[in-house]
């Protein structure tokens, strides 16, 4: 395997424009998970996305007290299994996320999660796959 591919983490730090993302994944504990063994698919939003949210959004998030509902968010951007761009291609499906909910993927149209357009598809990672979006995923309701 080439030096240049790296875990998922590792290959979010190297990207230079998911420090938001790497931020929260810290924050809620999620580094060692996301450095395991996966296959994950991670629909990785960028530091725009984050920077689109209301203000003071992140920074509360970040907090130890809302550890749990930031998780909860980043859960919801992660897939359990290897989920290429091609997989979904044509396709509307309803997946399970690494949290337990569902998020609404369309393929007919590009690649879109929850309304979040794919902006960068399939950047291969060691133990998954990553997938920029230009929106931050909220849970419903």
């Amino acid at each position: 395997m080439p030096d240049s591919v790296h875990d998922i983490v590792d290959t979010a730090v190297a990207a230079g424009s998911f420090s938001t993302l790497v931020a929260a994944v810290t924050a809620a504990g999620l580094v060692d998970t996301l450095k395991g063994a996966g296959p994950f698919t991670v629909f990785a939003p960028s530091d725009d996305a984050f920077a689109a949210l209301p203000a003071g959004t992140v920074d509360n998030l970040i907090k130890p007290e809302n550890k749990e509902k930031l998780t909860a968010i980043l859960l919801l951007h992660i897939l359990p299994g290897k989920v290429m761009a091609a997989d979904v291609a044509g396709q509307v499906l309803d997946p399970t996320t690494a949290g337990g909910d569902t998020v609404h993927v369309d393929g007919t149209n590009g690649v879109t999660i929850d309304g979040a357009k794919v902006v960068t598809a399939d950047i291969a990672c060691t133990n998954g796959v990553i997938h920029v979006i230009d929106t931050v995923l909220l849970p419903k309701g």
